[in-house]
């Protein structure tokens, strides 16, 4: 029976489980794993296995207001060590915005930001149909689906042409390696549907056998075929090769390797679904082991697909270590968040999830068990030769987030921290030990600025502590009622329970930190090619809260919900400030293991995997090979020259979403939106006489970076100073603007 150890923390903190296993399709406990495979997979510079490893929320610093308890990763310690001292960790990476899960892993993946790979608004979105009213809906579809298969025809994923973004396994299955998804966004089946438009559906056919399973038992289906996959290459050793559930993986809008038009990624297959991934990494076995030799199972008990919040890492590193041992050498894995304990439920074959604060014992012990889980993850693939040796390791997270609780108490005797989770509907008497986001009903809220004969305008929000909305009637930016309801939400404040005085009153705060309207989105990477998504503003309000448009208690605008304290999608530093572990052929350990002065971002791994590995992508990436990660001898030679990482460092503050510019032109826009319509018209008139010019520059300089790491192109030092210089310039005209 598989013993989850999550169980015994959710025991110890008084929290009821039940879990059940039925290993269903097999006799018995998980087979003996089989020799490995041989491989037809030639990647450069020593590299013969790629790991890329993404957290949801896991922190390198230590969070507020608790800085004595040690940090997510210093509760991991075989992880903390192994990329430490094998390779670096770069503690200033940044997410993108809006910096939620979708956006932050495919920002990742693909190199781009969300203006190019679509998700501009994560992990939910809305959309106008065709009478400007907002539709909302996931980002999280499978590669190729498309917003709505009737309102919005529209790619999920579009790029800056309106196709879809090139996905991000093919440079690898082109060059003969299997590629395996783990949970990862996107790039596995993200649901059961058997609509005309369902991955079920799209996938298999309608009558087909998993379809007709999706019909008669979802929960089996979802178990079964969603949240696992494995993308072949056309090598006779591929996973696919003779296997008869093996599906056209098709890509119909894949540019060709050269970009010339008409589709480039024909003949190639896939396997999708546990249910017949497992079987042919096992040598047939239905399950999958995880770090502790026991079966992979959904909360009903049944092998397969655990459900995203139960990609706990001896789940997810359970199956990254079976693909790698087992031919497929290339692997994206995602790893559910710690801060939350997901506890399964097997009725409904879902979780339920419990917030928990720093210190805290479920917490505390959940870091525990994952920290068990790497160190039998890398003691096992040792065992396998995989190693640092020959094994690039990256190791990250989506995006930071942002802790909505007070401070833990300490107990007599016990060396973890208690909080309180009862909730609280009058946020005057708070305990200072609360834990949870302040719901807030944004439409109650803003009740007060309007009446009989000054009705409020129609609108959705994205649910989130960064709102998005969408004004009915896809009104633009100058219209009177756009411009009212901006000043009437920057205006808005509230008593914050977190936020106390000297005498430990909670005080009075503001619910806006910024406001970005079309304008300064194009600028924050925010504005895709489909323009039935561009919202019509979006406040990044005080992370303490999370806005929605029904009441969070009953009656009752604002009240502390405990369920969820962990907030991100928003512009605070503790969100936007990630980290990212590298190691491997070509990685460089500088120092102690620590890179904390090096800026980086998301859009900075694609590349610099891809450059080590000797491949690279039909489109320029909008990050770079980051020069500072890699030992002199893996820099491709166009990326040699003295002043390649002050360029590097200079391109990033110029465009990145967390860069400087960005920063000042957002506080610009916060100016003006909250101003009047003359400072409004002032910010257009003054951020247009440079915009175009920023953009111009950042794509220069994009197109040279990716020239000399894989066109063979050269970027001089003359060269290097003019354009840092060029954008040092218009920095400082972004920091001149009115805020």
């Amino acid at each position: 029976m598989k013993k989850l150890t999550l169980v015994a923390a959710l025991a110890a903190a008084g929290i009821a489980v039940l879990v059940g296993v039925q290993v269903a399709g097999a006799s018995g406990s998980p087979s003996a794993k089989p020799a490995p495979k041989a491989s037809s997979c030639q990647l450069a510079n020593g590299v013969k296995h790629v790991i890329y490893l993404q957290f949801d929320n896991t922190h390198f610093n230590r969070d507020e207001p608790n800085p004595s308890v040690a940090s997510d990763l210093e509760q991991m310690p075989h992880l903390l060590s192994f990329l430490k001292q094998n390779g670096t960790i770069f503690t200033n990476d940044h997410t993108i915005l809006i910096s939620h899960t979708a956006g932050g892993i495919l920002s990742s993946l693909t190199g781009l930001y969300p203006d190019r790979q679509g998700q501009t608004v994560s992990n939910s979105y809305d959309y106008f149909d065709s009478g400007k009213i907002p539709h909302n809906t996931t980002s999280f579809k499978y590669w190729t689906n498309p917003v709505d298969p009737t309102n919005d025809p529209k790619p999920n994923m579009i790029t800056d042409t309106g196709s879809t973004t090139p996905a991000p396994w093919v440079p690898y299955t082109r060059a003969g390696c299997d590629v395996g998804g783990v949970g990862t966004a996107n790039i596995e089946l993200e649901n059961n549907g058997t609509s005309s438009t369902g991955d079920i559906t799209q996938v298999f056919g309608q009558g087909s056998d998993p379809w007709n399973e999706a019909v008669a038992n979802p929960q089996q289906a979802q178990t079964d075929f969603v949240g696992i996959a494995i993308h072949c290459s056309k090598a006779p050793s591929s996973s696919c090769a003779n296997d008869p559930d093996a599906k056209p993986d098709l890509l119909p809008q894949e540019p060709l390797p050269d970009a010339s038009p008409g589709g480039g990624y024909l003949g190639f297959n896939a396997l999708y679904g546990a249910k017949y991934v497992d079987p042919a990494i096992t040598g047939g076995n239905a399950c999958v082991s995880d770090t502790n030799g026991n079966a992979v199972t959904d909360p009903d008990g049944y092998c397969g697909f655990p459900g995203f919040d139960g990609m706990f890492a001896s789940n997810t590193l359970g199956y990254v270590e079976q693909m790698q041992e087992n031919g497929v050498p290339v692997t994206y894995g995602y790893i559910s968040d710690a801060h939350d304990l997901h506890a399964p439920i097997g009725s409904s074959d879902s979780y339920s999830s419990s917030a928990q604060g720093p210190g805290e014992l479920g917490h505390e012990q959940q870091l525990k068990a994952y920290d068990t889980a790497f160190q039998n993850f890398f003691q096992n693939l040792q065992q396998h030769g995989i190693n640092q040796d020959n094994t690039l390791f990256m190791v990250t997270v989506d995006e930071g987030d942002h802790f909505a609780g007070g401070i833990g108490t300490p107990q007599s005797g016990q060396s973890w921290l208690h909080y309180n989770h009862s909730g609280c509907t009058n946020l005057a008497t708070c305990s200072d030990n609360t834990i949870g986001e302040v719901g807030a009903n944004i439409k109650g809220l803003l009740a007060p600025d309007y009446s009989s004969s000054n009705p409020m305008p129609a609108f959705d929000i994205h649910f989130d502590d960064a709102p998005a909305f969408y004004l009915n009637g896809q009104l633009g930016p100058t219209d009177p009622k756009v411009r009212a309801l901006e000043r009437n939400v920057g205006a808005l404040t509230s008593l914050d329970p977190y936020m106390r005085d000297s005498s430990d009153h909670p005080m009075t705060v503001p619910l806006t930190d910024a406001l970005a309207d079309p304008v300064e989105l194009q600028t924050l990477h925010m504005v895709n090619a489909d323009p039935n998504r561009t919202p019509t503003f979006v406040d990044f309000g005080n992370p303490d809260f999370f806005f929605q448009t029904t009441n969070p208690c009953t009656n009752l605008n604002e009240c502390v919900t405990s369920g969820f304290a962990w907030n991100h999608g928003d512009i605070q530093q503790e969100i936007g400030n990630t980290w990212v572990g590298m190691v491997g052929p070509g990685i460089a350990h500088k120092g102690n293991g620590i890179d904390s002065t090096t800026w980086t971002d998301h859009t900075n791994l694609r590349p610099t995997i891809l450059s080590l590995v000797g491949l690279e992508d039909d489109y320029t990436d909008d990050g770079h090979v980051l020069v500072q990660a890699l030992k002199k001898d893996a820099l491709p030679t166009g990326l040699g020259a003295g002043e390649i990482g002050d360029l590097e460092q200079a391109d990033e503050q110029l465009n990145a979403p967390f860069g400087d510019y960005a920063k000042d032109t957002l506080a610009a826009s916060t100016f003006a939106l909250e101003g009047s319509d003359t400072d409004y018209s002032n910010f257009v008139s003054d951020l247009g006489g440079f915009e175009p010019g920023r953009e111009t520059l950042a794509q220069t300089i994009r197109d040279a970076l990716f020239n000399a790491a894989f066109n063979g192109g050269t970027i001089t030092n003359a060269q290097a100073t003019n354009w840092i210089n060029q954008a040092n310039g218009y920095i400082s005209d972004a920091a001149g603007l009115p805020h």
